[in-house]
């Protein structure tokens, strides 16, 4: 897989390609970790200077205002709980995230697109019970076919994830970048070396 097919899919702005601060909720967990829940270095001084935050670690690196002299966050915590949304969107993203960007017929995982089991030709719906993502090849092979007749098979059958199901995907993916200061929060749950 091209190292950066998976993060085509993740918007990032400029801010984030600099210094970016690792967001934890008030659990001390990451909000989300596909994509990784990141602010900007600026996000991150507004909400400490705010009182929305508190600062866990930092990088070396300093910022200056005329009055004052501040080392960039790299992890922050929030201070009041945020709800993580239950309701799993419908999306491409999130249909690639569930089959952990692999083709689910033969497991490849480049060139993916996304195929209806029940072809829409022949009633299928779009729907999370319907759709699986699959290489363009799998996808022009089994073409407006029913899986019974194209003799293809399902390497997992389609569902409807939940949102901890797609949160504990993510895991699996872990981003190109990774400051040192994270990793504690991050794999919080990882098996301790004796």
């Amino acid at each position: 897989m091209r190292p950066d097919f998976r993060t085509a899919f993740v918007r990032q702005s400029a801010g984030l390609r600099q210094y970016p601060a690792l967001v934890l909720n008030a659990d001390y967990r990451p909000l989300c970790y596909y994509p990784l829940s990141l602010w900007s270095w600026q996000e991150a001084v507004k909400a400490s200077y705010l009182d929305r935050v508190d600062i866990l670690a930092r990088y070396d690196q300093v910022v200056r205002s005329p009055q004052i002299e501040i080392r960039i966050p790299s992890v922050v915590v929030l201070r009041d709980y945020v709800k993580l949304q239950s309701r799993v969107a419908f999306t491409r993203f999130n249909l690639f995230l569930r089959d952990e960007f692999r083709c689910q017929y033969c497991g490849a995982s480049d060139d993916l697109t996304f195929d209806h089991v029940l072809p829409r030709s022949k009633g299928g719906l779009t729907s999370w019970e319907n759709v699986v993502a699959a290489c363009s090849p799998c996808n022009l092979r089994k073409a407006a076919k029913s899986l019974e007749i194209s003799g293809m098979q399902l390497l997992k059958p389609a569902h409807k994830p939940d949102a901890a199901q797609l949160h504990n995907l993510g895991r699996k993916f872990p981003p190109n970048f990774m400051h040192e200061s994270w990793l504690d929060f991050l794999y919080w749950d990882a098996e301790l070396e004796e």
